[in-house]
């Protein structure tokens, strides 16, 4: 028994020396992630609602993770109702089909057999407005933003908020 115990012991100690000296942890090496922050995500949308507001659009916009949940939504004064939920509705698009939103909104136009992408569930809004954010290579969540007269409205206020996060991708 005692004999037992003794070479637990010598392979607990040895096991831990080898990997003292070679480097290595016993512990889960841990990647550090891209995050995407509430105050990171606030100051995001305030840049797109005041892009909007100096281009003269009352807008929406929402910034949602990489789960597609709702991280953050502003509706700016004047924005109508419905800004809310097609701000809500692009990010959530984009973040979950990784891409803008417009791009799936045309290749729908010009691709009869994919219309079904538009129903795939009731947050999908195939409407331009919305990007993927992509921080450190991996996409960590979407922007959209929805109320300015005309998608490429929506797409410059997105566009900032895209310039606050330092997206790795921009969109230009």
């Amino acid at each position: 028994m005692m004999n037992k115990k003794i070479r637990q012991a010598v392979l607990v100690a040895t096991t831990l020396l080898v990997c003292v000296f070679s480097g290595t942890s016993l512990a889960k090496e841990q990647t550090v992630k891209p995050a995407l922050t509430m105050e990171l995500s606030v100051k995001a949308a305030l840049a797109a609602i005041s892009q909007c507001e100096s281009d003269g659009f009352n807008v929406s916009v929402a910034i949602v993770d990489h789960a597609g949940l709702l991280k953050v939504q502003l509706k700016a004064d004047g924005a109508g109702p419905h800004t809310l939920d097609s701000s809500r509705r692009k990010a959530y698009t984009a973040n979950s089909m990784r891409g803008p939103t417009q791009r799936y909104a045309e290749l729908v136009v010009n691709s009869p057999d994919l219309h079904s992408l538009a129903h795939m569930n009731e947050h999908i809004l195939l409407l331009g407005g919305g990007f993927p954010i992509r921080m450190g290579g991996e996409i960590v969540g979407g922007v959209g933003v929805g109320g300015a007269p005309g998608i490429k409205f929506d797409e410059i206020c997105a566009r900032e908020a895209l310039k606050v996060l330092q997206a790795d991708e921009l969109f230009e």
